[in-house]
């Protein structure tokens, strides 16, 4: 099995770094392959928005950058795991910028999904999905548009992404046992 970990850390945020740390061990423990992408230190740059990926190159960025590399990861992944300072309950810039960029993985036409409309989806395989987030102290609001936004990402892929939101600054074991709590949430095991 392989795993993915984008991590959308900013350099010297030791909380999400630390959840970083744990996540990939956590993942280490059940695939057996896990690639770590930092993304503060690739140059990706900020979707246009002019659709090119669905009309000009379908399936593929018109952007070349190192968005193209981590989308190839991303596709030959079982599971992802994203990491992220919860940032007005969003995700960080670096994380948003390269999930902007996803735009090529879906389809341009339509489908319905739980009675909304949404994008068919490109490929036959798209890979299970966490989302680890982390606060330096509680704050509800953040949380729960945290968890409404993570939500709604996965419904766009047509599938469930599970979220957690360690808050202040967990000891290592804390940290690890909410990954854990996470990838058996979506049926990842040893």
């Amino acid at each position: 099995m392989k795993a993915l970990l984008l991590d959308g850390c900013r350099e010297g945020d030791y909380l999400a770094m630390e959840a970083v740390l744990e996540m990939t061990a956590a993942l280490a423990g059940r695939a057996d392959d896990v690639e770590v992408v930092k993304l503060r230190e690739l140059a990706i740059s900020a979707c246009t928005g002019c659709f090119g990926c669905w009309t000009r190159t379908p399936g593929e960025c018109v952007l070349q950058d190192d968005a193209a590399t981590v989308l190839r990861s991303y596709l030959g992944s079982d599971v992802v795991a994203y990491v992220t300072p919860v940032t007005f309950g969003g995700y960080s810039s670096q994380l948003k910028m390269m999930l902007d960029r996803c735009i090529p993985l879906l389809d341009p036409r339509f489908t319905i999904v739980g009675g909304e409309v949404h994008h068919l989806l490109r490929y036959r395989r798209y890979p299970k999905t966490v989302v680890l987030g982390t606060l330096p102290s509680p704050d509800a609001e953040a949380e729960r548009l945290f968890a409404s936004l993570v939500a709604r990402n996965g419904f766009n892929f047509h599938r469930t992404f599970e979220a957690e939101v360690l808050v202040g600054v967990p000891d290592p074991p804390s940290a690890r046992r909410c990954a854990e709590r996470l990838l058996d949430r979506i049926g990842v095991t040893a």
